[in-house]
């Protein structure tokens, strides 16, 4: 396999700002050709929180996406647009996407939202007006039976994930990355953001929720809503369409394989509350 090390550092890529409302239209109009429903959860300094919902009809796995969380990482939001528009999430599966976690931080192109707070250590705690709409949201929906929460990192030399599967559930970590190599290479660093990897371009951190002193989304879901979730991150420093490209690559890889294995064995049940 193709990787990077480390040892040459990336220069950051400073994200141009969007404008969220366009952004939440275009997802709109996408999300209605696709037969999605736009539910407005909440609203920041005229800026709308919305969650995306497709309830296919039967048996079917159901799997989350969220993107946004940092306003300085403009490819999750825009790949998954892309993939909307391009009929990906089809009837296999029933979808829940959230696109735009942060508004104003995508507004100015900062990784905190516009009181600076990073939303993505704030689900525990639960401070700011964002992560409350989320997870109230969130404690609406049922289990899901995979997450994958959409990142980026402007120190990484290329694209790494982060797994979160407590009760060892066939993982699709390889099958990800394998997909991922043809767009992007993979960080081979022994130690990325500040952890130790589990395996080339693999992060898998202590999952227990209550030994972590702040929650991420993907600890927030691991304890309430699913036993198995990826933390995708791509590299900020390529060029944009390069880490669309790899995101893409790694959504639809995904998705293939939970399907598949959810086909051979019975669904998996929700983590207990803790």
């Amino acid at each position: 396999m193709k990787t990077v090390s480390k040892k040459h550092a990336m220069s950051a890529v400073k994200a141009a700002p969007f404008d969220p409302p366009a952004l939440a239209a275009r997802f709109e109009i996408a999300a209605r050709a696709a037969g999605f429903r736009l539910e407005s959860y909440d609203e920041i300094n005229g800026c709308p929180l919305f969650a995306l919902t497709k309830r296919t009809p039967g048996p079917r796995p159901r799997i989350y996406l969220s993107a946004g969380m940092h306003g300085d990482e403009p490819a999750p939001p825009l790949a998954l647009l892309a993939l909307l528009q391009s009929g990906i999430f089809d009837d296999r599966a029933t979808w829940f996407l959230c696109p735009q976690l942060n508004p104003t931080g995508l507004v100015l192109g900062t990784r905190e939202n516009a009181t600076g707070l990073d939303l993505n250590r704030d689900y525990l705690d639960l401070r700011a007006p964002e992560t409350v709409a989320h997870t109230a949201w969130l404690r609406r929906q049922p289990p899901f039976d995979l997450t994958l929460c959409i990142h980026e990192d402007w120190e990484s030399t290329g694209f790494y994930l982060y797994e979160l599967n407590p009760t060892a559930r066939p993982t699709l970590a390889d099958a990800i990355l394998a997909a991922v190599l043809p767009h992007c290479p993979i960080d081979s660093a022994a130690t990325i953001d500040g952890r130790v990897t589990a395996a080339t371009g693999i992060i898998r951190p202590i999952d227990d929720p209550f030994l972590r002193e702040t929650w991420p989304e993907a600890i927030y879901l691991r304890a309430h809503h699913t036993t198995l979730s990826y933390t995708l991150e791509s590299p900020s420093a390529f060029p944009l369409a390069q880490r669309i490209a790899a995101l893409r690559a790694a959504i639809e890889t995904a998705i293939t394989a939970l399907v598949r294995d959810l086909g051979k064995t019975p669904a998996y049940p929700p983590p207990p509350q803790p």
